[in-house]
Formats: C-alpha cells, sequence, structure tokens
C-alpha cells in the first residue's frame, strides 16, 4: 500500500508544499512508509523566513500576558491531543510507547506550560546612577527571527525545547526538524496556530540538512541559529551562521561518564547504568555510555549489569511491556554495530548483546563492552546506540581525570554515599549538568547544555531566554544641564 501523501511544511499559519523531492517517511521498527511529503529548499525556506520576518513585529509587541495566554492555550490543545503525538512519535521513531506516553509527551506540555508562566516574568534591570548626571536601565527585547534544526531522536520535544522560549521571549520562528521525523513537529505547529498564535510566529520547513538546513542556517533574515544535534553538524551550522555573524546556540554530542566509587549503592548504581544507557534505546546526548567503576566492585557491577540487561524486553514498541524498542533505521543500527564489532576485534570483552539481529525492523540488543581501553574509538567517539562501555578507576584522582578525558562536557553522573566525594564529584567533573546518585531526569526550571564539544547555550528553564534576547542599555540626563561637564573634553572650556 502506498503512502498517504501530506504538506510537507507549515509557512504563514497554513499547510504549504515543498518545492522539492519526494520522501517517505518510514516506521524503522517496521519499515512500513507512513506519509510521504516534498522536502522544502532554498526557496521554500525563504519563502518561511519572509513570514517570520513580517509576523515578528506584531507578536513582540504583543504583551507578556498576551504571549503566554496563546502558549497556555497551546499546551492544554497538546494535552487533549497527547496520544495521537504518542503514537505518531512511537511510529516516527521505532521508541517504545511507555517512554512517549510517560516522558516525550508529558515532558513537552510541561515545558509549554512552564514558558507560559515564564513569559510573564521576563524583565530588564533598573539601576543606580552609577554616572553622577545620569540613570541607567537594562532593556531586554525580543532578538528577532529564529531559525532552528531539530533531531530525530525526540522530534517533539526538542522542538518544544526549540520554539516555546523563543516565542515567549517574543520572537518568531523557523525550524527544519529531521526529515526522518517531522509529523509531530508539523502537528505541533497546526495546532499552535489553533490555539491563538498569529500567521507566521511559527513555520516548519521539511528538508535535508544539506540543502534547507544549510539555507536555514545561513540566511540573512535569521537572527540567532539555534541547533541540536551531532557535533560535526553543528560545527558546520555555525560556520554557516558566521557567513553573517548570526547569533548561534548550540546543543551537540555527548560522551557522558557514570563514575561508580567504591562505596556506591551497588544495586541502585547497576538498575541506574541500565536505565541511563537504554533510554530511548541509547539515542540520547546524555544517555549514560562510559562507566568508569572503581576497582573493588568492578566484576560486580559487570556482572549486575549485564544480567539486568539480559532482561530488557526489545520489541514491538507499541506493547506497553517492552521496555526498548527499535533504532532510527537500519542504516544508524549498522552503524552501531559496526563500531561494537570494531571495540571486539580491538580486544575488549562483549559481555552481553553486540549482535546484529535479522528480520524486518532497526532493532538492536542491549549491549555491554567490558575492559575498555581509554584510547578505544567506542571509549572515546559517540555510538547513540544501546551500548554501555566499562572500565576500571584506580582511586578518586584517577576516577575524575577520566570522567574529564573527552572534548565532550554534556552531562555525567556520580555514585557514592560519602557526601564529600559527592562535592568534589559535582565540582570537578566538567560538564553542563552533574547528576549525583542518578542518570538522566531532565526539569524545565533547569537549564540544559553543555560544554566543549558538547555545544554552548542553554535549553530549558528560564536561563534559556539569554539565546532569544538583546540586552540594551538606556542612560538619561537627569540633570537638565545643557553643557555637561565632559562635554569639555571636546569642546574645551
Amino acid at each position: 500500500m502506498s503512502a498517504s501523501r501530506v504538506p510537507g511544511c507549515w509557512i504563514d499559519g497554513a499547510p504549504a508544499e515543498g518545492s522539492g523531492e519526494v520522501f517517505v517517511v518510514q516506521n524503522p521498527a517496521t519499515d512500513d512508509d507512513m506519509v510521504s511529503l516534498t522536502l522544502a529548499t532554498a526557496a521554500d525556506v525563504d519563502r518561511a523566513v519572509a513570514s517570520a520576518r513580517t509576523a515578528f513585529l506584531p507578536w513582540s509587541r504583543r504583551s507578556p500576558a498576551e504571549r503566554s495566554s496563546v502558549l497556555a492555550a497551546l499546551a492544554r490543545a497538546v494535552e487533549v491531543h497527547a496520544e495521537e503525538f504518542v503514537a505518531e512519535e512511537v511510529a516516527q521513531t521505532g521508541k517504545s510507547i511507555r517512554l512517549a506516553r510517560e516522558f516525550d509527551v508529558p515532558g513537552s506540555i510541561d515545558n509549554i506550560d512552564f514558558f507560559a508562566g515564564a513569559a510573564r516574568i521576563l524583565e530588564g534591570k533598573a539601576t543606580a546612577e552609577y554616572s553622577p548626571d545620569h540613570t541607567s536601565s537594562i532593556r531586554r527585547g525580543a532578538v528577532g527571527v529564529v531559525g532552528s534544526i531539530t533531531p530525530w531522536n525526540y522530534p517533539l520535544q526538542m522542538a518544544v525545547w526549540k520554539v516555546i522560549p523563543a516565542l515567549a521571549a517574543g520572537c518568531t520562528v523557523v525550524l527544519k526538524p529531521a526529515e526522518l521525523t517531522p509529523l509531530t513537529t508539523l502537528r505541533l505547529a497546526r495546532l499552535a496556530t489553533e490555539s491563538g498564535l498569529p500567521d507566521g510566529v511559527f513555520n516548519v520547513v521539511t528538508g535535508t540538512g544539506l540543502d534547507a538546513g544549510a539555507s536555514l542556517a545561513r540566511h540573512p533574515g535569521i537572527d540567532v541559529m539555534t541547533f541540536t544535534g551531532s557535533t560535526p553538524v553543528g560545527r558546520s551550522v555555525m560556520a554557516e551562521a558566521a557567513t553573517h555573524g548570526t547569533r548561534v546556540q548550540l546543543e551537540l554530542g555527548g560522551k557522558a561518564p557514570f563514575v561508580v566509587f567504591e562505596d556506591a549503592d551497588l544495586e541502585a548504581a547497576i538498575h541506574g547504568a541500565v536505565a541511563g544507557a537504554l533510554i530511548n534505546g541509547g539515542q540520547d546526548c546524555t544517555a549514560a555510555t562510559r562507566a568508569i567503576v572503581a576497582d573493588a566492585v568492578y566484576d560486580d557491577f559487570v556482572d549486575g549489569v549485564a544480567d539486568t540487561m539480559q532482561r530488557v524486553v526489545v520489541g514491538d514498541p507499541m506493547d506497553p511491556s517492552t521496555d526498548m524498542g527499535s533504532l532510527i533505521s537500519r542504516h544508524h543500527r549498522d552503524r552501531v554495530h559496526a563500531m561494537v564489532d570494531r571495540a571486539r576485534t580491538s580486544g575488549a570483552r562483549i559481555v552481553t548483546g553486540g549482535g546484529s539481529p535479522s528480520g524486518a525492523g532497526a532493532f538492536y540488543p542491549p549491549t555491554l563492552v567490558a575492559d575498555v581501553e581509554e584510547d578505544a574509538e567506542i571509549y572515546r567517539d559517540e555510538v547513540f546506540g544501546p551500548v554501555l562501555t566499562v572500565s576500571r578507576h584506580f582511586g578518586d584522582d584517577d576516577a575524575i581525570r577520566r570522567a574529564n578525558d573527552t572534548p565532550y562536557g554534556l552531562a555525567a553522573s556520580a555514585w557514592t554515599t560519602n557526601v564529600y566525594r559527592a562535592g568534589r564529584a559535582s565540582r570537578e567533573i566538567d560538564a553542563g549538568c552533574v547528576w549525583i546518585n542518578d542518570h538522566i531526569p531532565i526539569i524545565s526550571e533547569m537549564p540544559h547544555g553543555g560544554f566543549g564539544a558538547s555545544g554552548f547555550g542553554k535549553d530549558m528553564s528560564t536561563y534559556s531566554f539569554e539565546e532569544y534576547l538583546t540586552v540594551k542599555h538606556i542612560m538619561t540626563d537627569i540633570t537638565g544641564i545643557a553643557r555637561k561637564p565632559w562635554h569639555r573634553t571636546v569642546f574645551g572650556s
């Protein structure tokens, strides 16, 4: 049966066809065709940016209360259509329905609600007379038109993280979702318009990174460019944006260390490692990827993780009993398996998993790779699959050194029952988020973003507003004197 046809863009408050090639969105768990759409090109990006530019001034001049009201209405609309979002998110990504139903969609609703409220507390700063003849104040304003590119692993959540704070700040947006997973983003744009968002404020262009993505990043009509994805692609986005000096915010890859000290609650650490490594099939920039375990508890940790991984249910994403669905594509699964195979041939020990299954779908088993050397590819490079490596550490100094021995700095966790160790780990591990005795939880009120090869800038929390606001200093004479003392430096006495 042929896939149904849907418009691949949302421009100026209405569905729109792209002007590029036809692309078929597939269900990666079944290999079934879902829908076909025409991808956007540079010409479609031009249309979307022009629409956002026209809509910017009236939207930015609406009161915070008005913008808040629209976003609150959108949150309720997503809530009403939550099961439709769940089904679509599962079908286009292959993730488990439990993850979509309990994490992705509720988290997105909460994030919209948070920024609906936060829109009303955006403020500048009144300052004292730092100059004896003047008073100063700081005015915050919307930066303008925002270009955003989101990845395929969390399509709805990433769209919300990028779009909603920008709208709350008074910006307008052109968003390019991954062409593999555009459906929930298009649904979000339609619901936003139905919830009262003016035409042109939120536009979507579905296209490839090389065409629509690059065109968006280098577009002269974009004031700030935001991107979530791999580090190499993020660097290319930054290079394109530099063509016009466009501001950039990047949330890139990760290689999160999972540091287990000898005094850790080992049972909790084992369960935390499996959950942290396998969330979303390991296709998560913050996923636990490098377990760095004290020599004294190393063997028990490896045995416990292997046993727990072997009990993980991998299968039909729509079955509520499934723990882990498929990966995003067979191509990506083959890439993951190739990295595991190279680790095997280089001397690492595959404790469990590591086989590439046959049959329909892009499934891959939970995989534990032990005795990994620090210079190994699988230790240093992002796998982005359900793979956890384990290596030993020999004391606190060695543990923290190994945790920081990476160009990435997005997330990390430390497992210990010693408050002093916990304090030192949280201070000295270089990552945008350091969890203590947990791994993965993210909340709307707290910032998300990393250092180094993991990018810069923040998503979520009020810190994310910094990406979408300008800072203007206003200085006012309070003396009424025609010629000020400093004028003598120009006009003389």
